[in-house]
């Protein structure tokens, strides 16, 4: 282990008796699951969230913690905004569920859901045409597969969704090959996620020519301020997204989002709306569209109604902790 990476593990011993696991349902089946988990732990900083999915190894898991052991002890870089805009997004419900989720948002944009398994294309083009109703003509809407076409699936479906307006289309095709062989075909804009999030480079997507914007997630990447470093090594507009954190780990979305010098697109920093409940008094709810820019203190009586064992969150940190 190198010096940088033992002293990531002693300060973790530090913070592992702060650490508080919780277990908060879903309103609607997202990414395929139905209920979020994660821990949280508190340092002089304040609290950072630890909360990489189920599947996801020790050595993924590792840049999860270094953004929670990043919020919990040093915090973040100074704003540049008070508020940063958000689109609402659109899990793969009925068109009158996307509707009225749409209307009762305040968002100028949003974010839908596509290529869902077990769902067809007409599903898709019914939600989005329905999305499109509520947000009306001057709205944005983005589409976002996760990955879930091939190239030709994805030219034929993004030329069929782009009579709707499409502001750009998030991760129709899994691999930056399948990205690059896309964005020759359409005229949507592409942007790359699970491309920029899983990499163990993510400045490749820039270079194999595969995107237009990078969707960018403060835990996969380790943290804010390393966080920071890909959107300016990239040198493409980027969108600051969650991963349907807590509001301790939208916290570390929105300094990331305050952070930035350009911000060219709303972000995907509204997703309370997934989650039944909240771990702090005050959930980071999105108003009128915005957010406010500031951190997320934990309120016990709150936590406590999610409480799960701690157990398993304090053995998946230490492993963790031996790939910092």
């Amino acid at each position: 282990m190198t010096g940088a990476g033992a002293g990531a593990r002693e300060t973790l011993a530090e913070l592992l008796p702060t650490l508080r696991a919780y277990a908060i349902p879903m309103k609607t089946r997202f990414r395929g699951i139905t209920v979020r988990e994660g821990a949280l732990i508190e340092g002089p900083a304040g609290w950072g969230e630890f909360s990489p999915f189920a599947e996801y190894g020790p050595a993924e898991s590792s840049r999860w913690l270094a953004s929670a052991i990043e919020a919990a002890t040093v915090g973040w870089p100074r704003p540049v905004r008070s508020a940063v805009p958000v689109n609402v997004t659109v899990p793969a419900v009925d068109p009158r569920a996307a509707h009225d989720i749409v209307a009762r948002s305040g968002c100028r944009t949003a974010k839908v859901k596509v290529a869902e398994h077990g769902q067809s294309d007409a599903d898709d083009l019914a939600r989005v045409e329905a999305v499109r109703e509520a947000i009306g003509p001057a709205g944005r809407i983005r589409v976002d597969a996760n990955g879930g076409w091939d190239v030709d699936h994805a030219a034929s479906m993004l030329t069929r969704l782009a009579e709707f307006g499409l502001e750009y289309a998030e991760q129709p095709c899994p691999t930056l090959a399948e990205l690059a062989a896309l964005r020759k075909r359409v005229g949507v804009p592409l942007a790359a996620d699970e491309s920029i999030r899983k990499a163990a480079d993510p400045l490749k997507v820039a270079a194999a020519g595969a995107a237009d914007i990078v969707v960018i997630k403060v835990a996969p990447l380790g943290g804010v301020r390393a966080a920071l470093k890909v959107v300016q090594a990239c040198g493409l507009p980027a969108v600051v997204s969650s991963a349907v954190e807590s509001s301790v780990g939208l916290a570390a979305g929105v300094a990331l989002a305050a952070a930035l010098g350009e911000l060219d697109y709303d972000c995907g920093l509204a997703t309370m709306s997934l989650l039944t409940g909240d771990v702090t008094a005050d959930p980071l709810v999105a108003v009128d569209g915005t957010l406010p820019v500031r951190s997320a203190q934990v309120d016990l009586e709150s936590a406590n109604q999610w409480e799960s064992d701690p157990s398993p969150w304090r053995e998946r940190a230490l492993a963790a902790a031996e790939f910092l």
